[in-house]
């Protein structure tokens, strides 16, 4: 069985037990977090208009991190103008634990 879900914007395609970084969650390590469901799947297949009503998925926050850092450099040529700058996005991994 599988859901897809809806968070930061994006959509995910989650089972018992997958592990995925989302964006960042105000929640803290060990806290249980839902998601409502737009779409369950499996031997039937059932479609939310926009989600499926009396669905949702919990999960259990694992990890709060940053991911690798991102340089980004802005230069304009023969005018003795550089920039650097560095950005290292936020994230939550979480561990989904029942789909129901």
């Amino acid at each position: 069985m599988y859901a897809i879900i809806q968070t930061g914007g994006k959509q995910y395609k989650v089972s018992q037990g997958d592990q995925l970084q989302v964006e960042k969650l105000d929640a803290t390590i060990g806290d249980q977090v839902s998601f409502d469901v737009l779409m369950i799947g499996g031997e039937t297949v059932t479609i939310g208009t926009p989600t499926v009503a009396g669905a949702k998925v919990t999960a259990k926050v694992v990890e709060q991190g940053k991911g690798p850092k991102v340089l980004i450099f802005k230069h304009k040529p023969k005018k003795d103008y550089r920039k650097s700058q560095g950005h290292r996005q936020p994230f939550t991994l979480i561990e989904v634990t029942a789909i129901g």
